[in-house]
């Protein structure tokens, strides 16, 4: 998530992710970035880059290869040191699932909604 990979997720989103809210993406994180000053973002990025934390999308790229769905939203957590990626999809019947990422092994660690089966691939 350092700068340029920011502005790359930006630019690549319409291209290679089939996300209709991939413009909420960018604006989601913008707004985030803008609301909790840019000490903390720059600390997230500085992880990103020494490898202490995975990229975003790297978890979009997986979210994108098993479920099917659009990003609605996108909130990133730090709670006692540990990062926490945080994702809602919209799925093809209306239904929103919410998928929760740690954000150090990139594992997904909870998936809440209904109809989560009807968006995997």
């Amino acid at each position: 998530m350092k700068n340029t990979s920011l502005l790359s997720l930006k630019q690549r989103s319409w291209q290679r992710l089939p996300y209709k809210g991939a413009l909420m993406l960018a604006l989601v994180l913008m707004l985030m970035g803008s609301a909790t000053g840019d000490q903390h973002w720059e600390a997230l990025h500085s992880e990103v880059r020494r490898g202490d934390v995975v990229p975003l999308d790297t978890i979009l790229d997986w979210l994108d290869a098993h479920y099917i769905g659009d990003v609605l939203e996108v909130e990133i957590d730090r709670d006692d040191g540990l990062v926490e990626y945080e994702i809602k999809l919209l799925g093809p019947q209306g239904q929103v699932v919410e998928f929760e990422f740690d954000g150090h092994s990139g594992q997904l660690m909870q998936i809440e909604g209904v109809r989560i089966r009807e968006m995997q691939r």
